[in-house]
């Protein structure tokens, strides 16, 4: 499998179960209905589990422009890579809200509220003062990518073995999706807690071109505060990081 196709899959997933969680607990009549927001944190949590251990043997599993760009400028991966990358992330956040939406087709026919339909693709402030919803936005990817700089599994030195592949395994996925857990139950409540260009604006666009009945908007006016918050963000975090480096 390809890096590009890996960052799209990798993506799809995370958005599949990411926002599936969300409407499984905000949209009428299903069987998670208001399970309230600790389940939607754990929710994403094991959505980052998942996309990461799928995507990771073949493209590093960033699954989010930001954390490309981030260790881009951090020297930790080819700015040429960046573009490709992006795109296959937007592609794989689109289907992935596409497949939530099929899942979930009936209940969003059920549900009258225009903005709980949003918010199962994208994200609305709590209270809108867009600098502070782009500040925590920042702040929020800053704690993501900065300790994503540090991640790293443990070195282990065989003498006189060959071709020794000792590592983490599957378990190398679980500290970033706990990370995610973190962030969101301690800085979700602002913003949603986006953290990722193409998890806001993928989903943001899916919004707006899907039948689901009276919607409302899709409140295009917010959306460019998840994508500038979270890359501004990331270079802070890479900045910082080389400075200790």
């Amino acid at each position: 499998m390809g890096a590009f196709v890996a960052e799209l899959i990798g993506t799809m997933i995370l958005i599949l179960l990411g926002n599936g969680v969300v409407a499984n607990s905000l949209l009428d009549e299903t069987k998670g209905k208001d399970t309230g927001f600790l389940f939607i944190n754990i929710g994403w949590g094991i959505a980052v589990f998942a996309g990461v251990l799928v995507a990771a043997p073949f493209s590093g599993a960033h699954l989010n422009p930001a954390v490309s760009i981030g260790l881009a400028v951090a020297g930790k991966f080819s700015w040429d890579l960046v573009p490709s990358y992006i795109i296959a992330q937007m592609i794989g956040a689109c289907l992935g809200a596409t497949l939530v939406w099929v899942s979930y087709y009936h209940h969003y026919i059920q549900t009258k509220d225009g903005d709980i339909k949003l918010f199962t693709f994208c994200n609305k402030p709590a209270i809108r003062t867009p600098l502070m919803n782009m500040l925590t936005e920042l702040i929020a990817t800053f704690v993501l990518v900065y300790t994503v700089l540090f991640i790293a599994g443990p070195t282990l030195v065989a003498t006189g073995v060959q071709d020794a592949k000792i590592g983490l395994g599957t378990l190398g996925a679980l500290p970033v999706a706990l990370l995610v857990i973190g962030i969101g139950a301690s800085l979700g409540g602002p913003t949603g807690y986006a953290i990722n260009p193409a998890r806001d604006l993928g989903p943001r666009i899916m919004h707006a071109l899907l039948p689901m009945g009276s919607k409302g908007s899709t409140d295009w006016g917010y959306a460019w505060i998840p994508v500038v918050g979270p890359i501004l963000g990331a270079v802070v975090a890479a900045g910082l990081f080389l400075s200790f480096v």
